[in-house]
């Protein structure tokens, strides 16, 4: 700051500090300076001489007066006597990653943020990861949010001269008397502006001198409209263009207001009706516009940035904090009026975001940050909170902008809540709150009736739950008489709303006629999954103290018995059955009035059952003298379950999906707990406190089944039958489980984790799980968690994942024994599942199919009683009733189902009884098999049970029958005190015996039978061959496939030529004879085989060709301009290739051609298709694996290459090397003579390689020519398709079939197809040859033959001009303009190029001719070896790494390799020299073996020679690999030795190489050359840990953002660039379409393609196109085996190299393309995503 500027600063604070009381002075000050520097220009933003204004002219006098010094040195003097907070407090920003540990935290809330928790003990616990919503703040240092390892080693006590959070005294007195005294005008001043209302005048005491006539018209966000709404209506309003409109609602929606116009009243206002105008257009509710004073607008911006500046003092120490909070605390002169604290608090919901988020950040950073304060401020927190919460209700933002998402941070602390408890009663101050702003849904009766209920306010209503939540969190462990009072108090009210909760929404069964309108019902669900916990969490908290357990329950009775809003309509009457006598009142589901929510009686029976849990239960007469009405406490419950049964049966099928979603709920996992469970735990007390007899009549009564087992009378009614026979299985199923369902804690002597893994046993008896299906199964508690991991390790084994799915968990052995297949928690279909999957175990075990009810724990003596429904008569009544039924009735009476829950239930009985004999002896009371075997008129039930083995419908049952007539004869003994084995009776075992014993028999039986039947079909089908081919004898003697032993042998005089004929060489006068095979194959649309011609109808491949830079050695690299490049040479850094791939199903032409065209007609009228594939760029699926197709490759038939092997020979005395490029360059000349009319032949004179001796340029036909190949019409027009697809799609331009760049564009998509192979093959560690598919290979094969076709369709000139330009790189004499430096091209490329090229030399006027076998073996040898010593002087010039070995400098190639480098370093500037020869063959042998695999795979394809066997085999050193191609293609082994056997001709060559004055540019920036081998490209390197990326994203900065708002921090998975995608700021405009960073980024990086991982989403994104993408599962798997996309479950996450190494085949095989189409083709898609703006 200059020295001026200083000296005023100095000047004023002397003079507000001579003023005794600065508030005035500065207030005047304040007047003057604020509207000079704020709110003076259009923009409401401060530029950068504003913002140094801001510092030198308002906050540095500030900051002079606190520290009464230079504000450096006084700051520097504080920092010496305090260290930094105990407490971290970083505030959450929206999507920033948090860490809570599972281990130590005390409940989910307690999070750390990223740099806390990595330098924690937590890193080393079980820890959840999870994005934060915004808001919160980091829990590092608070000592009550952590049961260990409270602070990391940054905050903890110590470390660093941390501050001491109670020394005031670290202040000196005037500092602190100044800071007192700033704090306090300054906060006030900043209150007063930010809650000012008047837009147009200001406090008397801002008033400015002159007043100017100038205002903004301030447009507000609000939740109603959408950016589109808002930008058309600035556009239309303001007349801004479309980019301004974006930014100022980029703004709104950021800092919650923005200034739309400056100007007059008058032109402001006039603004403001427009914008209200065209909004109302749009949304029924116009957009919220002001119209401020300037000076107004100056002030608020301005107290704005005073917020931002308390925040950095009360940093600096912690006596400015508690200063700042005895300010901001402290109570005002007029009682009436708030603290400013409080003033804030209370206008929250009128500030806009910005001003929102400012002061939040204040709070936080202050009052929470200090023990004292943040009680205060939890105390005036809960003063005000009914208010808070109904200003939050009604307004329109979310809560994490609201001040009352503060109450997590006061609520969840223990003390605090606590102490809010005794002194604020804020439990019953919650439920107030929530009871006044529900209290609008309250019928007559006082219940809740949410019909038309508002969905958007009733979900900020249920937010109060969560705070409820909040408080009880924590249980106390020391209680107060104060204490429990106040929790009594709460309690109370808690029951007065669950009295309104009692018995609401009552449904009728609808009779005659459905149901109109759906009756709304998730309102009062909603209600009831935010009470789960609550009402658990109440259950804890009177558990914890014995007195409020015995009180809570006596208020929880007397609330129920005071609900008479479910009355009876009719007095008690009796009912009699089996000689006992039930009195009660009549009522049937299926016609009164029910309701599914009983939260009251549910409490009751938790509550119960903590009771006898604690034993408090025998002090429960004291409380409730009279006793309980069980009777009453049963009914509603009894009801609702029998309503759910009804519901199974389709009775209720006229009521609407709403009463099966309402059932479903009841019993699913999110609410079963406090709903179903606790309706059967009622039953189960009802069952142990009442008579036995009357309570299975009850049970029948309200199952309207007492007639039905009381006489015996049938109705006709068939669907009346059905509804009867489904409600007896709902009612048998409903006593198994009143009966067998004991693992509840308080219930039977069982714990949580007991009652955890038997849940977990019968969910994997279902099926083997995922960890994430087990917890999703699972209820959870209130900290989140289920116990799994606690039982699962003694339960099941996991098996970990393959590259592909997840990880499972499968049940062990011997938990088998536990399965219950009427478990109560099964649904249905889960019951059916775990049957069948048991039964079919068993099966393969060779077991009995019975399945037994397991072993039960005993009852806790409460309940003890329970069983003896099991013996009552009325039980027993209706199993003999139903066994009769089924035996001597037929079957609509009785089903299997409810025969199997008989079976069960007498199982149960008998178990108990078994295992009471066993513990008590004879002194048993429970005589249920007695009672079974008691005969009345004249049978028994066990008479029955025998001969229900007889009944054939129940064959699937018979074991289950034979298990429990076993178990009868065991009771039996067990009764008469012998052996259960030893005295079974002989006439119950043997029939047993006997009749499995026959059933063995019989199977036996008949496997043998049908083992004797499949032998004779055998044999008569041998019968029949043999008998066909004896009749067709003649058609297998001349099939030569067919020619055996006896054949006639090869003449002598031809076993040289056979020899020749079988030798495995591809070029040159020694090449074998090419595999040439009649190939015949079906159209996968018509089905019909044929043969592939040359005449005939051509079959195609479909083909996918598409841009790659798989293999580019440059990434990012810009590419040119495609509309006039010429793709004659393709550079080696291989920047953008263009690849074809095939899936290998054939077609028709014809056919595909009709599909095509179908396919375009029928997609462009569905949804969403052009996602899926572009129609415009001839894209479709295949139709048989559904690959993505945009060309088809027709299939061109090999053509036989028989050489004869001693004109060959003689060819070669005379067609040498030299010779042979004389003879090519003299056609070259001739060719351009004749196309032109100027003679060049002076300057082709002076070629040094045929001045002695010109050839003629017929020459070239001497050495043998054949006619060329003719193809039919079909695969013309398919050479012709599929040329134009890799030009179009190559060069990103419009079709044109006669564009001259067509067949160049054919030769590359060859060239780097093969390249792409192969190096995915080296990648692989696969063997060159034989390792690729058929598919594969079928691809590969059709595509050089087009390419070599492909030249037929085209103009021979044109092809004849290209091979002269691509020969012009090699012998840089031929006049060719524009030639390029050896280092600049792709020798691949070069000699695909020149071999598919070269025969159009052989065009003449008058005659098609090409060249024959003979010629094109030399043609194809020296071209190869021209380009193979092209490509090795590339390695030379190139090469500069060290050598892999040392080694010796003897040797012929070694010597040689030194005299070519030395000629190299004569002819070129900047090479270095005296290089030894063994490291020069090194480079080579290394640097050549990528060019010599693709030529062999080139070679291959285009001849159809087979390759050597030592090609097919990994087990071949580099060494042999080499020697092995050289020998396929024909070269020496020793590659120098070419250089020596054509040195006259290749001198001249080596100089003009060298001599290129861009090789010498190139060797001089070595930065830029291409060495070789090329780098295999990878994806980029990942941390194991997930952690560490988190902790990247964390610390990353959008660099053209300058605001920390949340981004989505993006990796490039190619190249390691980080991004912001889907984000405003970071879009770029590419082919004049506006695109997201990542759209944008894929093009240049990916040729198109991309592959980024969202780090804070975890997910990979696939993209194929700026429009077309996917969502793909990211590598990093929990220890579960289980990908978190979105980090829902928070596990830590580690890189699986199985799943990184598939996204890499993925990219290398060039199929990311296809899994995108694969993947919008299988999802459905409604609302398309918009992958352009990635």
């Amino acid at each position: 700051m200059a020295e001026g500027e200083e000296t005023a600063a100095w000047q004023l604070r002397m003079k507000w500090q001579e003023s005794g009381v600065c508030g005035p002075e500065l207030y005047r000050y304040l007047a003057e300076q604020v509207p000079r520097i704020f709110c003076t220009s259009e923009k409401t933003g401060l530029s950068e001489e504003e913002e140094e204004m801001v510092g030198t002219s308002l906050l540095r006098p500030l900051e002079w007066y606190l520290f009464g010094e230079d504000p450096q040195l006084g700051l520097e003097k504080l920092q010496q006597g305090s260290g930094s907070s105990q407490l971290c407090g970083r505030v959450f920003k929206e999507g920033e990653t948090t860490y809570t540990c599972r281990d130590c935290a005390i409940d989910p809330t307690c999070v750390l943020c990223m740099d806390c928790f990595q330098s924690s003990v937590h890193r080393n616990h079980r820890y959840k990861m999870h994005s934060s919503s915004g808001g919160g703040f980091c829990d590092c240092g608070d000592m009550e949010a952590w049961k260990t390892g409270p602070s990391c080693k940054k905050h903890e006590p110590g470390a660093g001269g941390d501050m001491d959070m109670g020394a005031e005294s670290q202040l000196e007195d005037g500092l602190m008397e100044r800071g007192r005294m700033l704090f306090q005008v300054l906060f006030k001043y900043t209150v007063d502006m930010l809650v000012w209302e008047e837009g147009q005048e200001l406090p008397a005491e801002l008033q400015p001198s002159v007043k100017e006539d100038t205002y903004y018209c301030v447009l507000y966000n609000d939740e109603h409209h959408s950016y589109d709404h808002v930008i058309y209506t600035l556009q239309r309003s303001v007349h801004c263009g479309l980019g301004e409109a974006q930014t100022h609602t980029n703004l709104i929606d950021k800092e919650g207001r923005r200034a739309v116009k400056r100007g007059t009243l008058q032109a402001c206002q006039e603004a403001k009706q427009a914008i209200q105008s065209n909004s109302e257009h749009i949304s029924l509710q116009p957009l919220r516009v002001e119209i401020l004073h300037s000076a107004v607008m100056a002030h608020q911006s301005f107290a704005l940035r005073l917020g931002t500046w308390f925040q950095q003092v009360v940093n600096y120490s912690v006596g400015f904090r508690q200063v700042f909070c005895q300010v901001s605390l402290q109570a005002a002169l007029d009682p009436e009026l708030h603290c400013l604290i409080s003033r804030l608090m209370l206008c929250d919901a009128k500030l806009y975001k910005g001003a929102r988020k400012i002061v939040h950040d204040l709070i936080v950073c202050s009052l929470l940050m200090e023990t004292e304060y943040k009680r205060l401020f939890a105390i005036e927190f809960a003063k005000n909170y009914k208010q808070l919460q109904e200003d939050f209700i009604n307004d329109d933002h979310e809560r994490s902008i609201s001040v009352t998402a503060l109450s997590v941070q006061i609520f969840t602390v223990p003390t605090l809540a606590r102490q809010l408890i005794e002194e604020g009663n804020v439990v019953k101050v919650i439920i107030d709150t929530v009871m006044e702003m529900l209290s609008e849904h309250l019928d007559d009766s006082n219940r809740f009736h949410f019909q038309g209920f508002n969905s958007e306010r009733f979900f900020r209503i249920q937010v109060v739950f969560h705070d409820l939540k909040y408080i009880l969190i924590s249980k106390p462990t020391i209680w107060t008489e104060r204490l429990r009072q106040q929790f009594m108090e709460g309690f109370r009210a808690f029951l007065g709303m669950l009295k309104c909760m009692q018995g609401m929404e009552e449904v009728k069964r609808q009779f005659g006629q459905h149901i109109e309108v759906e009756p709304e019902w998730e309102a009062g669900f909603s209600i009831q999954i935010q009470l789960r916990h609550t009402l658990s969490m109440f259950q804890d908290w009177c558990t914890a103290d014995e007195e409020l357990l015995l009180q809570g329950y006596k208020e929880c009775y007397n609330t129920l018995m005071s609900c008479t809003n479910q009355p009876f309509k009719s007095e008690e009457i009796d009912t009699h059955m089996c000689n006992h006598v039930l009195r009660c009142k009549p009522y049937k589901v299926s016609q009164d009035p029910v309701s599914i929510h009983l939260p009251i009686s549910r409490l009751l029976a938790g509550l119960y059952v903590h009771l006898c849990r604690s034993g408090a239960i025998n002090r429960l007469h004291e409380y409730l003298p009279a006793g309980c009405d069980i009777a009453y406490m049963v009914e509603y419950p009894l009801r609702c379950l029998v309503l759910a049964a009804q519901v199974a049966a389709e009775m209720w099928r006229r009521n609407g999906l709403s009463l099966v979603s309402q059932v479903y709920y009841y019993q699913d996992v999110k609410c079963r707990d406090e709903m179903f469970d606790k309706d059967i735990i009622m039953l189960q007390i009802a069952a142990s406190k009442m008579d036995p007899n009357h309570f299975m009549m009850l049970i029948l009564q309200r199952f309207e089944l007492f007639e039905y087992f009381n006489r015996n009378t049938v109705s006709r009614d068939k669907e009346l039958a059905k509804q009867l026979n489904r409600l007896t299985e709902e009612m048998l199923h409903l006593l198994i489980i009143i009966l067998g369902e004991r693992y509840i804690p308080g219930i039977s002597n069982v714990t949580k984790e007991d009652v955890i893994m038997r849940e977990v046993i019968h969910l994997l008896c279902i099926e083997s799980m995922a960890h994430s299906s087990l917890v999703k199964a699972l209820p959870d508690n209130e900290n989140n968690e289920t116990g799994l991991e606690n039982v699962i390790q003694k339960v099941a084994t996991f098996k970990k994942p393959g590259v592909s799915g997840h990880g499972v968990y499968e049940l062990k052995k011997e938990c088998l024994k536990e399965f219950n297949p009427f478990f109560y928690h099964y649904s249905k279909s889960q019951h059916s599942k775990a049957e069948d999957a048991q039964k079919k175990r068993r099966k393969l075990e060779n077991s009995d199919k019975a399945l037994p009810p397991p072993d039960p724990p005993r009852f806790f003596p409460a309940f003890a009683n329970i069983v003896n429904v099991l013996n009552c008569d009325v039980l027993i009544h209706v199993l003999r009733t139903v066994l009769r039924r089924a035996v001597e009735t037929s079957g609509k009476l009785w089903t299997e189902a409810m025969i199997q829950r008989v079976l069960h239930l007498i199982g149960q009985g008998l178990l108990e009884e078994k295992q009471q004999l066993e513990a008590n002896g004879e002194e048993v009371a429970f005589d249920f098999s007695l009672k079974a075997r008691r005969i009345e008129h004249g049978k028994s039930l066990l008479t029955f049970l025998e001969k229900l083995k007889l009944v054939p419908p129940l064959e699937a049952q018979k074991d289950m029958i034979i298990w429990t007539l076993q178990m009868f004869e065991i009771v039996k003994c067990l009764r008469e005190k012998s052996s259960p084995t030893a005295a079974m009776s002989i006439e119950t075992i043997k029939p047993e015996e006997s009749i499995q014993d026959k059933e063995k028999a019989e199977r036996k039986r008949k496997a043998e039978a049908a083992k004797r039947h499949r032998q004779k079909i055998m044999a008569q089908m041998s019968a029949m061959q043999k008998n066909f081919i004896e009749s067709h004898k003649m058609l297998y003697e001349s099939t030569p496939q067919a020619q055996g032993p006896g054949e006639p042998s090869v003449p002598e005089d031809s076993s040289s030529a056979m020899t020749l004929g079988e030798s495995r060489v591809a070029l040159g006068p020694k090449r074998g004879s090419g595999v040439v095979e009649r190939e015949t194959l079906t159209c996968i649309l018509c089905q019909e085989e044929q043969e592939v011609r040359a005449d005939s109808t051509a079959m195609v491949l479909t083909a996918c060709v598409q841009r790659s830079a798989v293999l580019t050695q440059c990434r990012g690299k810009v590419l040119p301009n495609t509309e006039t490049f010429v793709p004659l040479f393709m550079h080696p850094d291989l920047a953008c290739g263009t690849h074809t791939g095939s899936c290998g199903h054939v077609m028709h032409a014809p056919c595909w051609q009709k599909y095509f065209e179908a396919v375009q007609n029928t997609t462009r009228n569905r949804l969403h298709a052009e996602l899926i594939f572009d129609l415009e760029n001839g894209e479709y699926l295949c139709p048989l694996c559904k690959s993505l197709c945009n060309t088809v490759i027709p299939l061109i038939p090999l053509q036989p290459l028989k050489l004869n092997y001693d004109n060959a020979e003689l060819v070669g005395q005379l067609l040498t090397f030299p010779r042979w490029l004389e003879i090519v360059l003299a056609r070259i000349k001739g060719l351009k003579a004749m196309s032109q009319d100027n003679d060049d032949s002076h300057e082709m004179a002076e070629n040094p390689f045929f001045a002695e001796n010109p050839a003629d340029f017929r020459s070239i036909l001497s050495f043998g020519v054949q006619a060329t190949a003719r193809y039919s019409e079909s695969i013309n027009e398919m050479l012709v398709v599929c040329a134009t697809a890799a030009y179009r799609v190559g060069l990103k331009v419009e079709p044109n079939e006669t564009d001259p760049r067509v067949p160049l564009m054919s030769w590359n998509t060859c060239a780097f197809t093969i390249q792409a192979i192969e190096n995915m093959l080296e990648e692989e560690g696969k063997p060159l040859f034989g390792s690729l598919q058929n598919r594969q290979h079928a691809g590969l094969k059709a595509l050089v033959q087009f390419a070599a076709a492909q030249r037929l369709t085209s103009s021979q000139a044109v092809v004849q001009k290209h091979f002269t330009h691509l020969l012009s790189a090699l012998i840089p004499d031929l006049n060719v303009d524009g030639t390029s430096s050896i280092l600049d091209v792709d020798l691949f490329h070069l000699l695909v190029g020149l071999v598919l090229a070269i025969p159009a030399l052989y065009q003449e006027e008058a005659v098609d001719l090409q060249p024959s076998p003979i010629s094109s073996a030399y043609n194809h040898l020296y071209i190869l070896q021209l380009v193979t010593m092209a490509h090795v002087v590339q390695i030379l010039l190139t090469s500069d790494d060290p050598p892999g070995m040392l080694g010796e400098e003897e040797g012929e190639e070694y010597r040689s390799a030194t005299e070519l480098y030395q000629t190299l370093v004569q002819c070129t500037e900047g090479l270095s020299g005296d290089v030894p020869g063994w490291c020069l063959t090194d480079r080579v042998r290394r640097g050549v073996a990528q060019f010599l695999r693709c030529a062999g795979l080139f070679f291959s394809c285009l001849t159809g020679i087979p390759s050597p066997e030592v090609l097919s085999s990994n087990e071949v050193s580099l060494e042999g690999h080499l020697e092995a191609l050289c020998s396929y293609l024909a070269l020496p082994t020793n590659l120098f030795q070419l250089f020596q056997d054509h040195k006259d001709t290749v001198t001249p060559l080596l100089h003009r190489w060298c001599g290129n004055p861009a090789v010498s540019t190139a060797l001089t920036d070595r930065s830029s050359v291409i060495r070789y081998p090329r780098k295999r490209n990878k994806l980029v390197e990942l941390p194991a840990d997930y952690s560490c990326l988190l902790n990247q994203a964390c610390h990353f900065r959008c660099p053209r953002s300058a605001d920390d708002e949340r981004k989505h921090p993006t990796l490039c998975l190619f190249c390691g660039a980080m991004l912001c995608s889907n984000s405003i700021c970071c879009q770029e405009t590419v082919e004049r379409e506006v695109v997201g960073a990542c759209a944008a980024h894929s093009v240049n990086c990916g040729a198109g393609v991309g592959m980024f991982l969202r780090i804070r989403e975890c997910e990979v994104v696939l993209m194929g196109s700026k429009t077309r993408g996917c969502v793909y599962p990211a590598p990093y798997l929990d220890d579960y085996g289980e990908t978190d996309p979105q980090l829902r479950r928070g596990n830590p996450l580690h890189l699986s190299p199985e799943r990184y190494k598939k996204l890499y085949q993925l990219w290398q095989q060039h199929c990311i393309m296809e899994e995108i189409a694969r993947s919008l083709e299988v999802v459905s898609i409604m609302f398309a995503f918009d992958w352009q703006m990635l």
